[in-house]
Formats: structure tokens, C-alpha cells, sequence
């Protein structure tokens, strides 16, 4: 049996610099081993930076334009462009503007949204 999630029914959750809609996870499908969402951040947002102890995660870029910016440098984000980020690895994102910039989040094992920033403020 499929799952089909559309955004307006997704829940929203707002984070720093961005909303976050959930889309996939175990709160919403029969799913054990990931989750999957959609980050929406507005021209100009640069919220500061977190880590995901534990999940993997990779990022595509719907639209916009921005980076993704870690200790080794930045990748450069624009619509087509896929980045993964490796578990434990502190980083932030940026959006330039001048649309929002929405990026497709996978995680693995799944995540709650938004628990990493209160792990990361610790």
C-alpha cells in the first residue's frame, strides 16, 4: 500500500531561519529507516549551524540558490544539485535570494524534526 503525502498535509514545523514539512517518517508512513521532509528558507536566511549525531542526510535542491557550508568549505547549492552530509558533521545552510531557497531532506535513520538544534545548542 502506498503512502501519498501532498504539502498542504504535511505538519509544518518552524526552525530557525526555515520551515520544515514533514512528509515522510515514522509519524506519517510505515517506515523504520528514514524520513524525508522539505526545508523552506526565505531570501537571506542563514541560521546558525547543527549536527546530526546520528542520521545521514542528503539534501537536494528544489530552488533557490545557496550553500551548504561545513568546516572543510561550502557546496554550492542550485536546483538540480545533491549534497550528502555524513552523521556527526556540524553544518549550516544559506540562502542567497532572491527566491526562497527548498531543499529536499533525507535523513537516515529518521529524525525528528528539529531535535538537532536543541542537541546542537547543548
Amino acid at each position: 500500500m502506498f503512502t501519498r503525502i501532498a504539502r498542504s498535509e504535511t505538519a509544518v514545523t518552524p526552525m530557525p531561519g526555515r520551515d520544515w514539512h514533514s512528509y515522510v517518517g515514522p509519524a506519517t508512513a510505515p517506515t523504520e529507516h528514514l524520513s524525508m521532509g522539505v526545508s523552506v528558507y526565505e531570501p537571506g536566511a542563514k541560521p546558525a549551524g547543527h549536527v546530526h549525531e546520528l542520521e545521514e542526510e542528503t539534501v537536494y535542491c528544489i530552488s533557490g540558490r545557496g550553500r551548504l557550508v561545513c568546516a572543510e568549505g561550502p557546496a554550492e547549492l542550485e536546483p538540480g544539485v545533491a549534497v550528502f552530509i555524513p552523521a556527526g558533521t556540524f553544518h549550516s545552510t544559506e540562502s542567497d535570494g532572491p527566491e526562497q531557497l527548498e531543499l529536499l531532506c533525507i535523513f537516515t535513520p529518521p529524525v525528528v524534526p528539529g531535535s538537532y538544534e536543541k542537541r546542537s545548542k547543548a
